[in-house]
């Protein structure tokens, strides 16, 4: 069965955006978040335009290339300026979490009301290939859900002071087990397996 896994680029006070993000705001005042993507010279294979670092260039291409369809919560939807009616990953469809009406859901988009119905209509999707999440909210309730199974942290070597936080508050506490720690220019890639 596909994994459902979630790789954000984090601060190292947890943050996933800076103050004043959304809508034609992006990441409000952190766009450094995203420096990584850009500053190297190793073209991903999976994303055109992204040029990381090599060894950024393994980690992201690895795990994007198992991604077969994407879930995102209403408000990373949203702040997006909806995937311009597609996606975020150029090969896989899209699922919108949401637990009331969206606009602008596009016909190659998807909307669910639960993280449950979305996780069962991206696998669906996804063709056999993992589910990928998007935003903190929504990684936040599949947590809860108990149907997370990796989670990756992009650590930007920066504290932010204030933002949207990766993680909301959770019930109990989620062990996890480090799969692989690898530095790179201008972020650290920690890869964790959920302990069950």
């Amino acid at each position: 069965m596909s994994k459902v896994i979630c790789g954000l680029s984090v601060s190292v006070d947890g943050y996933v955006t800076g103050r004043d993000s959304g809508p034609d705001r992006g990441l409000g005042d952190a766009p450094t978040l995203f420096d990584w993507y850009f500053d190297g010279d190793t073209p991903s294979q999976v994303f055109d335009g992204f040029k990381l670092s090599a060894p950024s260039a393994r980690v992201f291409d690895a795990l994007a290339g198992r991604v077969g369809a994407v879930i995102a919560g209403h408000k990373t939807y949203d702040d997006s300026g909806h995937f311009g009616g597609g996606s975020p990953h150029p090969k896989a469809p899209l699922v919108v979490l949401s637990h009331g009406p969206v606009a602008e859901v596009s016909a190659n988009q998807t909307l669910a009301h639960t993280i449950e119905d979305a996780v069962a209509a991206a696998r669906k999707l996804a063709g056999g290939k993992d589910v990928g999440l998007m935003g903190g909210g929504t990684v936040t309730a599949a947590l809860r859900a108990g149907l997370v199974d990796e989670l990756v942290l992009h650590q930007i070597p920066i504290l932010l002071g204030a933002g949207r936080p990766f993680f909301q508050e959770l019930p109990e506490h989620i062990k996890l087990n480090l799969r692989e720690a690898v530095p790179a220019p201008g972020v650290t890639h920690l890869h964790y397996d959920i302990v069950r």
